[in-house]
């Protein structure tokens, strides 16, 4: 019985994974942080330097939105994702491939992250939620997209 437990916990942290992939990609940011926990940290990297650092939801909500606002298109693909399992509380680690599309300069640009997600989990009643993510971008490139 625990290894099916521990399979359905693995499965709801992946879907908690996505969910706030896609409610990222949906710009729906007060829907995407409630599946943070209440004084979740969140810090991203680029180039080694910390670029956005959060804590709480409130500011979440507000600095995903500031940070997307300039983007028409935001696709967030997530891959590998390894996760273990201690009990109320997990980690793991996800790959995402994540696709910006806004202008720049009167020419539609596409943008192309390569990023890794550390994440943190803990279990709130009957549902996991993030406690703590580092995302650490790992490449970047850019291309003008022609329709």
């Amino acid at each position: 019985m625990k290894d099916l437990e521990q399979l359905k916990d693995r499965l709801l942290i992946k879907e908690l994974v996505d969910r706030v992939s896609i409610l990222g990609d949906r710009k729906d940011f007060n829907a995407q942080v409630q599946l943070f926990s209440e004084d979740a940290l969140s810090e991203t990297f680029a180039g080694g330097t910390s670029i956005l650092k959060l804590r709480c939801r409130k500011e979440m909500a507000a600095a995903f939105g500031n940070f997307l606002k300039d983007y028409e298109t935001v696709y967030h693909f997530n891959g590998q994702h390894i996760i273990s399992i201690d009990g109320d509380k997990a980690s793991g680690t996800c790959y995402c491939t994540i696709t910006l599309i806004g202008t720049e300069n009167s020419k539609r640009i596409k943008t192309t992250i390569g990023a890794v997600y550390q994440d943190d989990y803990v279990r709130d009643g009957n549902r996991w939620l993030i406690a703590e993510r580092t995302g650490t971008f790992n490449w970047q490139d850019k291309s003008e997209v022609y329709q």
